[in-house]
């Protein structure tokens, strides 16, 4: 049960990386987009991602889930989740690098990597500092008024 747990938290982990990576590279590919289907010519699948780009709430979360990372980052904290998947699996009596599932080992390749610690501090606070200069150039919508309902002339 408990490396059950450990793996649950590495995905979850994983979740995580990939909604702030992912989401950035989704809100700074939607402007091309639009340049290049323009507004009446896009297709209905990115129409849904246009729209959700400009959801002011999911794009304030985006901002505050990668800034607690660039926080954590530039005070040389390490992630509450990489500690509690390091203590349950030698709970479990794992070692943490091995004799893990091997489903939990490619993601652990995806997501850790051996650099020196300064790399990852460089890394996260640029990332956050990205993501916040594109809050404000490539800003969520304000609430859209309501549409307008054509009236057929008598």
């Amino acid at each position: 049960m408990i490396s059950f747990l450990s793996d649950l938290i590495l995905i979850l982990h994983f979740a995580y990386v990939l909604f702030c990576v992912g989401g950035e590279m989704i809100i700074l590919v939607s402007p091309i987009l639009r340049l290049v289907y323009g507004e009446r010519k896009v297709p209905p699948f990115l129409f849904r991602v246009f729209r959700l780009i400009g959801n002011r709430t999911l794009r304030v979360v985006h901002l505050i889930a990668v800034g607690i990372v660039g926080l954590e980052g530039a005070i040389g904290v390490l992630c509450p989740l990489t500690i509690w998947e390091y203590t349950l699996r030698r709970a479990a009596g794992q070692r943490v690098e091995e004799e893990i599932p091997l489903i939990s080992r490619i993601i652990r390749s995806i997501l850790f990597y051996d650099f020196p610690p300064w790399v990852f501090t460089v890394l996260y606070v640029g990332f956050a500092l990205l993501v916040l200069v594109t809050f404000f150039l490539i800003p969520p919508r304000v609430k859209a008024a309501p549409p307008k309902i054509l009236e057929k002339n008598p």
